[in-house]
């Protein structure tokens, strides 16, 4: 059957357009309004991210260890590490032997003590009315001792010495007086020993003892010294020695390959600057040879100051840094080969996958990428009694795919991952030092990561104030004590 034609009018055309002009614009108002929505959704789950990633700053542990529980050990030190073990350390009776058959083996136990440490011998004697033979009474007779070890320690002892100059003169008139010379101090007419000053800087720079502790303790022995003389004392050992640190600067510039590093610090009461500045203390260390680590400070961290603190390195040597960027004007300006670290590199990751839910980061394409460089550093552990040779043969078969491997992932997640979320901070920053990071397969003596001087810097954020703690500026070309 026939459908009868609908007639409109022009009037009710008008306000069915009218209708679908408001229905599209009702639409368009609601996609936008899901897009706004898009947008604040993804800025708050970026806020939350820098939230967690700031509470796990100020809250959680700094190591970069995955899978271990923090611990603290500043009250139950002794009960945690002696908990493997059911009664404190014996002393020492020699090595026990066990018979076996085709040869003797020693039994284990704990390392003996060292046998170039100094004896000191106390004989423990029966009483002579002991030294009778229950059974005929006659005199017993020494036949040996038998002899056991314990490792003892002597408490600090304060003492002053006393310098007698001798006075001679001529019997006979007055003009022959002579007087014995003093001898040669590093600080001239200075109130501590060569001895004493080793001591507080070592317990200072070496055991990380701050001045105030120090002349604490010197207080309990006997010794009466003031924190600003310390402190004044050690000034003046880091300008006796600064020929000795320039020549530890040319030995390290002339090395293969060297480190470099640089972190912040904050200098309290430093002349025309607030407390809260932060400084910044560079760190160089080289890679063969005797070690050597230098420290340089600097109020700023202008590419000026990286470019002075090289200056005079071997051309063709290799330069181990992280990605900031100064570092590439050093390596073009001085002709070196720049390698990028893999320790960076995965820290980055780190903080992006503890930023996940724990249920979520077994599977996250994040904790693939920290499984394959945790392969790549496994693969340098194995490799570090090998001669470079060795090293270079097995990097090339066993790390070459596992680079292949990240790059590949990099390329595929690197455009689908928000660039302002950690992930996306990681992935950028791994593209970006990439050609840096893979360079180190080429040879066998170059490293993977520059862990070594970061151990090296790993120092106080926040330094005394300057006349209790020489601050070097690398403008002036100077390097000394920090």
């Amino acid at each position: 059957m026939p459908s009868t034609p609908v007639t409109v009018t022009a009037a009710e055309l008008q306000l069915l357009r009218d209708a679908e002009r408001e229905l599209k614009a009702i639409l368009a108002e609601r996609e936008a309004i899901k897009g706004e929505l898009r947008v604040m959704t993804v800025q708050r789950d970026l806020l939350l991210e820098q939230l967690k990633a700031f509470q796990r700053k100020l809250f959680a542990a700094k190591s970069e260890a995955r899978g271990s529980e923090q611990k603290d050990l500043f009250l139950n030190e002794a009960e945690a590490m002696a908990a493997a073990a059911a009664q404190p350390a014996q002393e020492e009776e020699g090595t026990p032997e066990t018979e076996v058959a085709g040869h003797t083996r020693k039994k284990r136990g704990r390392k003996p003590l060292d046998p170039a440490l100094p004896r000191v011998e106390v004989r423990h004697e029966l009483p002579e009315s002991e030294r009778v033979c229950p059974l005929d009474g006659q005199t017993l007779v020494e036949i040996g001792v038998e002899v056991s070890e314990q490792l003892d320690i002597v408490p600090q002892q304060v003492r002053v010495i006393q310098h007698q100059r001798v006075k001679y003169a001529c019997p006979c008139c007055d003009g022959g007086i002579k007087t014995t010379p003093a001898p040669a101090r590093i600080i001239p007419k200075g109130l501590l020993t060569e001895s004493a000053l080793a001591w507080c800087i070592t317990s200072k720079y070496q055991d990380g003892l701050p001045l105030y502790r120090q002349a604490a303790l010197l207080h309990r022995f006997g010794g009466d010294l003031s924190r600003g003389t310390l402190a004044a004392s050690i000034v003046r050992v880091g300008q006796a020695v600064q020929p000795i640190i320039n020549l530890l600067r040319d030995h390290l510039l002339e090395a293969d390959v060297v480190y470099g590093d640089e972190t912040t610090v904050q200098v309290l009461k430093e002349p025309g600057r607030p407390a809260q500045r932060k400084s910044f203390l560079w760190a160089q260390m080289n890679g063969t040879g005797p070690p050597v680590r230098l420290f340089a400070y600097s109020p700023t961290r202008e590419t000026k100051q990286a470019t002075a603190l090289y200056a005079g390195i071997k051309p063709g040597a290799v330069l181990m840094t992280d990605g900031y960027a100064p570092y590439d004007d050093v390596a073009n300006t001085y002709q070196l080969v720049h390698l990028g670290c893999w320790a960076h590199a995965r820290r980055y990751l780190v903080e992006a996958e503890q930023a996940l839910p724990k249920d979520k980061r077994a599977d996250h394409t994040v904790t693939g990428f920290l499984q394959r460089i945790g392969k790549l550093f496994a693969i340098e552990r194995h490799t570090l009694e090998m001669r470079p040779e060795q090293r270079q043969q097995v990097r090339a078969e066993q790390s070459q795919p596992l680079l292949a491997e990240i790059e590949t992932m990099l390329l595929q997640h690197l455009h689908t991952v928000l660039p302002q979320s950690l992930f996306g901070k990681a992935l950028h920053y791994l593209h970006g030092q990439w050609p840096k990071l893979v360079r180190y397969i080429e040879n066998g003596t170059w490293p993977i990561s520059n862990n070594a001087v970061h151990a090296a810097s790993g120092m106080n954020r926040v330094m005394p104030a300057p006349r209790l703690c020489r601050v070097v500026h690398a403008h002036d070309g100077g390097y000394g004590l920090s």
